[in-house]
């Protein structure tokens, strides 16, 4: 992530964005983003044809490696997969879980879940691959020690040796170097990690209980591809460079459209990217291995030759492209068949596999064959039956019949060699599979810890997807020969908007418990009521309890549930109280039984436009919370910013919050409100805060207390964010337990209502503040000062000035994240900067 050079450019799209979020998220997200998916079934065009037959003759493959969504080379993973075409992948280390979300309100595994299909969506148009390792976005690091320690250097490492070993790259390329010019610890680990992996991989004794599925692997050489980034030049023209800029006339694009298109899908991150055209040069340093002299595979047969017997095989590949017709491609699979049977017979198992598949989808759309699988419904619980429509077209004619169709449970045969498929008729046959699996994310499946995902099946590993979803197996039977294909089963359904959409589907516990709130925050003895939501996928009775804990009462001790229907939805609530000697954070599960079996485990949906639809089933717990909060004001104004669940937050310790829009702030009475606070980077995506700006001041002076959370540095839409000047710079402190220093003890914002000491800053996540302030008019007070280790002390994370007669507070903590997560002291201290003292 190339956080000081994007922020320059993405300042438009952050002011859209907020814009829309004023009218109608929804609305405007189905108006700009366009569907992830029309059909499951590849393309059948004729640009797809040719560029088929040029990658059949080619055997290489190239890995690239870096560290998060966004940081792969768009425009090189093009060239190399539709110009080379070489087998070409992306290892992007981590998931994105980090970062922050421009969208919408997800953060961590959740943000990391939609950067996932965002990275899949990228890779669908540029034509790469995409895996991953365990390795979790913690957030910025400042250097490669505190990355690797934090992720588990050894584990991680495991991983990219499995990801080289399994896909075998002739060549390997870092985006980052091992110097740090990356700017980013997680970056420039990327870049260590791949340097030993490079080695390690060809190492039997390395990884050893990796070679039950995978043999060594030696790439010829590793290369690092240079920048020219922002005031960063690492390029020279004595390196070894290739124009990337090329035009492809069978897509009718250059690659530098290519990759526009591909890095556009990182809308959470506001990566849409203008499209570049004509000669760009990328270049390479030689880290390992032989240099490269004249081409990137110097050294590398990536032709037929290089496997036994392979030689014949470009001969007549050759002569069958050369007869090519393209308005009648179906005379060619006589040929094609043919030749598929030599390539399912080369003896290197690793391009016999590439080779079969990619010849067989070429045989099935040069024969006009189209088949797609659906369910009957978008949810089933585990073990229920589910029923399957296959559907099968065979465009040209009926010469191809259907010999078996096999959804992993029940396999549908059809006698006397196969059932003829008439021409141009659509032929749909019926079957009946088993939810067998939760689909449950297979990192997500265990909790885990800071810095990395449990992954407990090595197989898993470098999947951007669970493996072993539900899917369909054909055979067809193609001039005489058995042909097998796979196709993902989804639910497919037609929205008056976005037209045919499809899903995939859900398998789910057969009762999912939400509890209502995230955080229950206990301030006094007062008991407070929980409401869980249940939904049910199954026809189903049972019961829902909490599991007891230490220092709190609660009632009921379950509550049935009887004949409940699939897709019933019911409250229940459960009254938890306070007795003697709680810890001060307790966890409390909701467990639900259902036909004999229990389950804990809630469920959430996540839909944008741009990606498929996701649904994870997350845990049925909330945290119990006992904090010694006083609280002053009642009513909050809220303006948004680029997404962040503090109003809920609030909410949650009994404050009105009102979100507010620009008639209420231009036109009415903000006296009303005790405090009026803007969400994170609100000054950078809402442009309107020009013409609010001065109401907003005239609220503080008159008496009304503003806080203002962290903006970054870049793209600012005022000149002036508070009544005197400061400036946010991209400072920040990532050492979530970093010391910190009371400068002004005896500042309001420490004493009232709430006595804030060191305790408030145990227990913080991520980090302590991002984006601190600098150049600080002497009008300010500075609260807190802290700093990462071999860093000077910064004082730019909470700054308070008087104005008028109210009060204007800037913070760069990061209480984004530590609200939600139920941080006892960030709480103590963010009602402090709601709470102005009365004179």
């Amino acid at each position: 992530m190339f956080y000081n050079w994007y922020n320059k450019h993405i300042l438009h799209l952050f002011q859209l964005i907020h814009a829309m979020k004023r009218i109608n998220l929804i609305v405007i997200l189905l108006l700009i983003f366009t569907s992830v998916f029309s059909q499951t079934a590849p393309p059948a065009d004729i640009a797809t044809i040719e560029q088929s037959f040029k990658k059949l003759n080619v055997l290489g493959s190239v890995l690239y490696v870096a560290a998060h969504p966004d940081d792969e080379n768009t425009r090189l993973l093009a060239y190399l997969a539709q110009e080379k075409h070489y087998r070409t992948g992306y290892l992007s280390l981590t998931r994105g879980d980090g970062g922050q979300n421009l969208i919408g309100n997800e953060q961590g595994e959740l943000l990391g879940l939609i950067r996932t299909q965002e990275l899949l969506a990228a890779r669908r148009v540029d034509g790469a691959e995409q895996f991953f390792t365990r390795a979790n976005d913690f957030g910025f690091s400042k250097g490669p020690n505190e990355t690797l320690k934090i992720w588990d250097k050894e584990k991680v490492l495991g991983d990219v040796v499995w990801v080289i070993r399994k896909f075998r790259p002739d060549v390997i390329i870092c985006r980052f170097p091992t110097t740090g010019e990356g700017g980013h610890g997680h970056h420039t680990s990327s870049a260590i990690l791949a340097q030993e992996a490079f080695i390690a991989a060809a190492d039997p004794k390395q990884f050893p209980e990796q070679l039950k599925y995978v043999q060594p692997w030696q790439a010829k050489r590793l290369l690092w591809n240079t920048f020219n980034f922002g005031a960063t030049n690492t390029t020279s023209e004595d390196q070894f460079k290739i124009d990337v800029g090329v035009y492809n006339p069978i897509t009718g694009k250059g690659y530098g459209e290519v990759a526009a298109d591909s890095r556009s899908n990182h809308k959470t991150q506001g990566f849409g990217t203008a499209k570049q055209r004509g000669e760009s040069y990328e270049y390479f340093k030689t880290i390992l291995g032989d240099a490269p002299a004249t081409d990137l595979m110097d050294g590398v047969n990536t032709t037929w030759s290089r496997v036994k017997d392979g030689s014949a095989i470009t001969t007549t590949l050759a002569i069958i492209k050369k007869g090519f017709n393209i308005e009648e491609p179906e005379k060619s699979v006589p040929a094609l068949v043919q030749l598929l049977g030599h390539v399912e017979k080369i003896t290197d198992p690793y391009w016999r596999t590439q080779k079969t598949k990619e010849l067989s989808d070429l045989v099935a759309v040069c024969a006009g064959l189209w088949f797609e699988s659906y369910a009957a419904q978008p949810s089933y619980a585990l073990g229920d039956p589910i029923q399957i429509s296959s559907q099968v077209l065979c465009r040209y004619n009926d010469k191809i019949k259907i010999n078996s169709i096999d959804n992993q449970y029940s396999v549908q045969h059809f006698d006397g060699g196969g059932k003829v498929i008439p021409a141009n008729l659509v032929q749909t046959f019926t079957s009946t599979g088993i939810a067998a699996k939760i689909t449950q994310p297979y990192w997500l499946a265990t909790p885990n810890e800071q810095g990395m995902y449990n992954i407990a099946d090595q197989q898993d590993v470098g999947n951007p997807e669970n493996p072993d979803l539900p899917k369909v197996n054909y055979e067809f039977i193609i001039e005489g020969k058995p042909v097998r294909f796979e196709r993902r089963l989804y639910y497919k359904y037609v929205d008056p908007v976005r037209g045919e959409v499809y899903q995939p589907i859900e398998i789910a516990p057969p009762v999912a418990a939400n509890i209502a709130s995230k955080d229950y925050i206990f301030n006094t003895q007062q008991p407070q009521t929980v409401q869980v939501k249940l939904q049910s996928f199954t026809k189903t009775s049972g019961s829902i309890s909490m599991k007891p804990i230490a220092g709190w009462k609660i009632s009921p001790e379950k509550i049935d549930f009887t004949e409940k229907n699939k897709g019933d939805e019911w409250v229940v609530s459960f009254i938890i109280a306070p007795t003697d000697n709680q810890p001060k954070i307790s966890v409390l599960e909701a467990v639900a039984t259902a036909n004999g079996k229990s389950f804990s485990m809630g469920i959430q949906r996540i839909r944008y436009t741009h990606v498929p639809a996701i649904t994870l089933f997350p845990p049925a717990e909330a945290k119990v919370i006992n904090i010694d909060l006083k609280t002053a004001g009642k009513k909050i104004g809220y303006i948004d910013g680029a997404g962040d669940m503090v109003p809920e937050s609030l909410t949650q310790i009994g404050y009105e919050v009102h979100e507010l829009n620009e008639n209420e702030i231009i036109n009415s009475d903000l006296s009303v409100y005790d405090a009026i606070i803007t969400g994170v980077r609100a000054y950078n995506v809402n442009p309107r805060l020009v013409v609010e700006q001065p109401k907003l001041m005239a609220y503080v002076n008159n008496g009304g207390n503003l806080l203002v959370q962290y903006n970054n540095n870049a793209g600012l839409v005022v000149n002036q964010i508070g009544p005197y000047p400061f400036k946010p710079v991209n400072q920040r402190v990532t050492n979530e337990n970093a010391k910190v220093t009371f400068l002004d003890p005896q500042n309001p914002v420490l004493n009232y209502p709430n006595k804030i000491t060191q305790d408030d800053f145990d227990g913080w996540i991520q980090e302590r503040g991002l984006y601190f302030v600098s150049n600080i008019d002497p009008q300010y007070k500075t609260i807190l000062q802290m700093n990462d280790t071999g860093e000077a002390p910064n004082n730019g994370s909470l700054i308070v000035a008087d104005y008028g007669k109210g009060r204007f507070i800037y913070t760069s903590l990061a209480f984004f994240r530590e609200l939600p997560a139920g941080v006892p002291g960030a709480y103590r201290l963010f009602v402090n900067l709601l709470s102005k003292p009365k004179e």
